[in-house]
């Protein structure tokens, strides 16, 4: 198999091989937290698509919330959602550059493991949608407690891109990991 690699005489699984034992896990509980000054439930659109996203991904929600761009109410969101409650949480907004903008800087001290090329492939696929604009975005993941955490910019079109591109293709298979 192209995938193997043998070393000191042990086999190491492919990443096909990963994926067919995370897809053992079934449905995972997911959890939606959108953070934005502007938006009420009415007009929550990225709200609705993470949703709908998720729930066509064969996954549950345990969790819907729109907050404000606040440390304290992100940290509270954080600390109901990660560990037992959920196996994945998306934070949706806050990660501009404005000043009000808070979720990565409040998310990213709290996440065990950093996951680098989360925010490196969102933005690298943004660039063939948005172009240079793509810089601006400060997409970050990681995981923490077993939970894997996804902070994505608040336009639709990001949060779809993060979602379906990157995100939930490997849901499973991150979950897996990071409950290693």
């Amino acid at each position: 198999m192209p995938h193997e690699h043998e070393h000191s005489g042990h086999r190491s699984a492919s990443t096909e091989e990963h994926r067919g034992i995370a897809a053992e896990l079934g449905p995972l509980d997911c959890a939606v937290v959108v953070v934005s000054d502007s938006r009420t439930e009415k007009t929550d659109r990225s709200g609705d698509v993470a949703v709908e996203l998720i729930e066509a991904a064969g996954h549950r929600l345990v969790g819907r919330e729109l907050i404000k761009n606040d440390p304290a109410a992100i940290e509270e969101k954080f600390a109901e959602y990660v560990g037992d409650r959920a196996d994945f949480v998306v934070f949706c907004g806050g990660t501009g550059l404005g000043s009000k903008d808070l979720t990565v800087e409040t998310v990213t001290p709290l996440l065990d493991k950093v996951l680098d090329g989360y925010g490196e492939a969102l933005r690298r696929f943004s660039w063939d949608e948005i172009g240079t604009a793509a810089i601006m975005s400060r997409a970050v993941g990681g995981a923490t407690r077993g939970t894997i955490i996804a902070c994505t910019p608040g336009s639709t079109n990001a949060l779809r891109l993060a979602l379906e591109k990157l995100l939930l293709p490997e849901l499973r298979h991150l979950v897996r990991e990071a409950n290693r």
